[in-house]
Parts: structure tokens; C-alpha cells; sequence
């Protein structure tokens, strides 16, 4: 038995999320179904972190146990034909020591959130990023965006029907650029909570649209109330870009 971690691209928009459900076609599910048509194996894929419906990856982690011996190029190609014509790729394949672990030994989750912030609509990044007319103010997000970052409660930024033990986490990193007319939202941590990168963008877009200041931000913070912070932002903007390791 040999256990190979799996570093995965994919386009979201397809899906209903990277967990196997009845509702429609996942990623996992078209991940476990290439590996069984290319070695006859039944495995089990545990990633990193699962992702949402529309939710893009550029470096997702999994791994998985097989008992078939074979070559990581090997792994990587034979998975990407039997992938075919999903919107999936598999980047690179490793063997690993069985106590590695996608999800449990994974140090840092990094998330990008792409805004389309311009007048003309969306023609090539349709359902890749968050089209948003009115001009945004990257800079003000940015000094609000500071308020966030270290070990806060984000109960605020939290999903309703998020299944965390606790609302306690630490962002290390949370960073708004503007490259064109393109905003950049990128943030690291750990862990996240559900729907925390999703939330924490559609808050920081009132403070860019001069709705909400930093100081806003503070107190919706404090508050440790959802309804207190702004709107869910679009799945479609968001991509799991990579995840950390000792």
C-alpha cells in the first residue's frame, strides 16, 4: 500500500462542490471514478480543504492509499486521461509517508478572491470572478482588511450552518490589491470558517464601495453578529490557490 498526495487544479463552475454527494457530479467523485478506471482500485480521496459549489482550486491537496505500485508520472498522466473532458487536472503526484495526511497535517489554506471592478460586463472571466460596475476603493479595503488579521472570534464572518467547534481563528494574512481593474483579495490562515473568505469579501466591498470604514469593519467584528456583516460574496470569485506543509 502506498499513500500519494495529489496537488489538483480545477474549475469549479461544474460541480456541486469537491465532496461526493446525490445532488450532481463532484470532484471527488470524478477523481475516484479516474482511479478506479485506471487501476480497478476503490480509494478514498481526503483533501485539504472541501470546497464549495463554483468554488475554483489552483493547488488543492488530497491524497489516497493504493496497492498498486506504479510511478508518480505515471499516477498523474494515467488520471488526467481518464479525467477527460472534466475540468480537472491533476498537477503532480508524490508519494508520501503514511502519516501524511491532506487535511490534519496541513499548516496554512491559502484563498484568492479575483473582483472584475469595471463598467463592461464579464466576457472570459464569466464565472471566475465577481463582477462588480461601481468603482471599488482597493485602498480603504486594504486598511479595513487590517482589522481583521490575528486571532479574533468571527462569529460575524461566520456561515449559519458553519459545523466549527469554535468561531476562534487566526488569519495570518489577508492582503487587497488592485491590478487594473482587477481587485485581489488574497487571505491565509490555518483554517477558515465556512463561508469566512466569502463573507469577509462581501463586507470589505462596502467599505470599497464608501458605504463602511475600518472602523465599521471593528465593530461588525465586535459584534460576533452574522446579520451585522455584509453580503455572502459569489463562489464563482474564489480559489483555494494552495496549502502549506511542514
Amino acid at each position: 500500500m502506498t499513500r500519494y498526495k495529489l496537488v489538483i487544479e480545477y474549475d469549479g463552475g461544474d460541480f456541486v462542490g469537491w465532496q461526493r454527494q446525490d445532488n450532481g457530479p463532484s470532484v471527488q467523485a470524478a477523481i475516484e471514478a479516474a482511479v478506479t478506471r485506471f487501476c480497478g482500485e476503490t480509494a478514498t480521496l481526503h483533501v485539504a480543504g472541501r470546497t464549495d459549489a463554483g468554488v475554483h482550486a489552483l493547488g488543492q491537496v488530497a491524497h489516497l492509499d493504493l496497492e498498486r505500485q506504479t510511478s508518480v508520472d505515471t499516477l498523474r498522466d494515467a488520471l488526467n486521461h481518464h479525467l477527460k473532458p472534466a475540468a480537472i487536472a491533476v498537477l503532480a503526484a508524490t508519494a508520501v509517508d503514511v502519516d501524511f495526511h491532506a487535511r490534519f497535517s496541513a499548516l496554512r489554506r491559502d484563498y484568492l478572491y479575483r473582483i472584475v471592478n469595471r463598467r463592461a460586463p464579464l466576457a472570459l472571466d464569466r464565472g471566475r470572478a465577481w463582477f462588480v460596475p461601481k468603482p471599488l476603493d482597493a485602498d480603504a479595503m486594504q486598511q479595513a482588511a487590517l482589522v481583521l488579521v490575528g486571532h479574533h472570534d468571527f462569529s460575524s464572518f461566520r456561515a449559519a450552518d458553519c459545523q466549527a467547534k469554535s468561531p476562534l481563528k487566526t488569519l495570518d494574512r489577508l492582503e487587497v490589491s488592485r491590478r487594473g481593474d482587477e481587485v485581489r483579495i488574497v487571505a491565509e490562515a490555518r483554517s477558515f470558517l465556512y463561508h469566512q473568505v466569502r463573507n469577509i469579501v462581501g463586507s470589505l466591498k462596502q467599505v470599497g464601495e464608501g458605504r463602511w470604514t475600518a472602523a465599521t469593519i471593528a465593530d461588525v467584528l465586535a459584534a460576533k453578529d452574522r446579520r451585522q456583516a455584509g453580503p455572502t460574496a459569489p463562489a464563482c470569485g474564489l480559489y483555494l490557490t494552495g496549502v502549506g506543509y511542514p
